[in-house]
């Protein structure tokens, strides 16, 4: 969820934000949202080598409800449910990988948002225990903020991509996500695409499979179990990301459309909060205890340049029309 942030010059102190506990597991606090990207529109990103031609399944065109009737979080526009037409369009099966993103940035040379900045939010239960104290958001602790924290050092430090290749590349923020997808020849889908997309064909849904959370005891995505944010048990087989495509795919092909990372879409979430654009699709920090936003209709936003070690992207593209 979005928090605006009142940065302080004392690294003890936590930040504040206007949301209150919105903060939760949903993407920390922002870094001032429009101001960025003003000065990012006029940053070019120099193609200097041909961007990969990722498979994109093709979705055709459709009438769906988009929405739901759950009243948990009034405040995120969820509902009412409407009727809503959606053209063909082309989607990723999968979100972006550590390794599609480090093809973009050997290509371009590009600087995110979290590099430029010196700075990223890490969930304070990845951390070691002996890591110095950091700033915290004052309504969600357990985010932190981390120098040097970035999309190949997700925890700051030391840390690194060893084993995570196929990982979601996080750390990310919507100007980041825009300029891989403008090099990549696609785009970020709109919300109503995601979601329609995520459903795979189900109607109403509350998951992309149905609306059992684990049908038969099994785990189809990645989300907190355990005692939110002291233990992650990893029963679903993961703590923190998982591969992007660690669990079966939903009816049009999409792999892990709820959890492991919040997506960015392309557009504004709305006149509640103007500057800030949609997420959508859950974390592996979700917990019905706090945020049971990884269902399909759930929503979420964020600043176009705050970024985190939970949000990712997918790429979308439009279907081109051919002739003959």
């Amino acid at each position: 969820m979005p928090a605006s942030a009142g940065s302080t010059d004392d690294p003890g102190m936590a930040w504040t934000d206007e949301q209150g506990t919105a903060a939760a597991c949903c993407g920390a606090a922002s870094r001032g949202g429009e101001v960025a990207v003003a000065r990012d529109e006029r940053r070019a990103v120099a193609t200097v080598s041909e961007p990969p031609r990722p498979l994109l399944l093709v979705l055709p065109g459709g009438v769906f409800t988009m929405g739901s009737t759950e009243r948990r979080y009034r405040e995120d526009g969820e509902g009412p449910p409407r009727t809503v037409h959606v053209e063909a369009f082309r989607i990723a099966a999968h979100a972006v990988s550590n390794d599609d993103f480090t093809a973009f940035v050997a290509a371009t040379g590009y600087l995110t948002t979290a590099e430029r900045e010196g700075w990223s939010f890490v969930f304070g239960g990845l951390l070691p225990d002996r890591f110095p104290p950091t700033r915290a958001v004052a309504a969600a602790p357990w985010w932190r903020q981390v120098p040097g924290a970035t999309w190949f050092r997700p925890e700051g430090g030391v840390s690194d991509l060893e084993g995570r290749g196929d990982h979601p590349v996080v750390h990310v923020s919507w100007l980041d996500a825009r300029a891989y997808c403008r090099w990549a020849g696609g785009r970020l889908p709109d919300e109503a695409e995601w979601e329609y997309a995520a459903r795979g064909g189900l109607e109403g849904a509350r998951y992309p499979w149905g609306d059992e959370l684990t049908p038969g005891g099994e785990h189809r995505m990645n989300v907190y179990q355990g005692r939110f944010p002291e233990h992650d048990t990893g029963e679903d087989g993961y703590a923190g990301t998982a591969p992007v495509d660690a669990f079966a795919p939903n009816g049009h092909g999409l792999h892990n459309a709820t959890g492991n990372v919040w997506e960015w879409c392309a557009d504004r979430f709305g006149p509640s909060r103007p500057s800030q654009r949609n997420m959508r699709g859950g974390s592996y920090l979700c917990h019905e205890s706090y945020c049971w936003r990884y269902r399909c209709a759930a929503r979420s936003a964020n600043t176009p340049d705050s970024s985190a070690g939970n949000i990712g992207f997918r790429l979308a593209a439009n279907v081109v029309a051919t002739t003959g």
